[in-house]
């Protein structure tokens, strides 16, 4: 068997956002997200095209966006490329998914958090060696979270993330493992197998399951 690589657009897209994606999306984000935890028992994949208000404002595409039962927004972007000022782009898309909630006359009361996940193939904070990093709206001194974190930014830098698969036993290393090394196999590893959101995935990914478009 021959794997597509997750890391580009289209695979990306047709792994974690088609109609069929939602179990995997679900796994995906209950690993990176939530630390292994399973918090997401549904979730509604949506329009991730993000378009302004205004004709002179920029429109943003994102490459996933979905909205958890209790409202809350989870913007995806994966990233192979380091280009100008991605950090800065990474935060308006988050910020504006967070002012698009609201239509005219609605009460802020009504604004859900927004969590702006991103998968990079480059390192951005090489200050650390951690794969995964939280970022959050918190008080300086006290650490005290900002009317329960209306933002949420994660970045996984899959460079740092070097773990061979026997060394495997979290389910977030296994999604690293998977974006990484995915193209390289020829076989589903047994210990992927066995997790359904995992045989999904590759099932996707395979080539043998693509139209002659889709594989050009």
């Amino acid at each position: 068997m021959t794997f597509i690589s997750p890391k580009t657009d289209f695979a990306f897209k047709k792994i974690f956002a088609s109609q069929e994606s939602k179990p995997i999306l679900i796994s995906f984000l209950n690993a990176l997200v939530y630390h292994n935890q399973p918090l997401i028992q549904d979730l509604e994949i949506i329009d991730p095209y993000q378009s302004s208000p205004l004709p002179i404002l920029k429109d943003s595409f994102l490459d996933v966006k979905a909205k958890l039962r209790d409202g809350s927004l989870v913007i995806i972007e994966m990233q192979v490329l380091q280009v100008e000022s991605f950090a800065r782009r990474v935060l308006y898309n988050a910020t504006k998914a967070y002012s698009l909630q609201l239509g005219k006359g609605e009460g802020y009361r009504y604004l859900k958090p927004v969590i702006a996940l991103t998968i990079t193939d480059f390192i951005m904070f090489a200050e650390h060696n951690m794969v995964t990093s939280h970022f959050q709206l918190q008080e300086k001194s006290t650490n005290i979270s900002y009317i329960e974190n209306p933002l949420e930014l994660v970045f996984v830098e899959l460079p740092k993330f070097e773990k061979q698969l026997e060394e495997l036993d979290q389910l977030d290393e296994l999604w690293m493992y998977f974006f990484k090394n995915a193209p390289f196999l020829d076989t589903v590893p047994p210990k992927m197998a066995e997790i359904p959101e995992f045989k999904q995935a590759f099932g996707i990914a395979s080539q043998a399951n693509l139209t002659r478009k889709e594989l050009e």
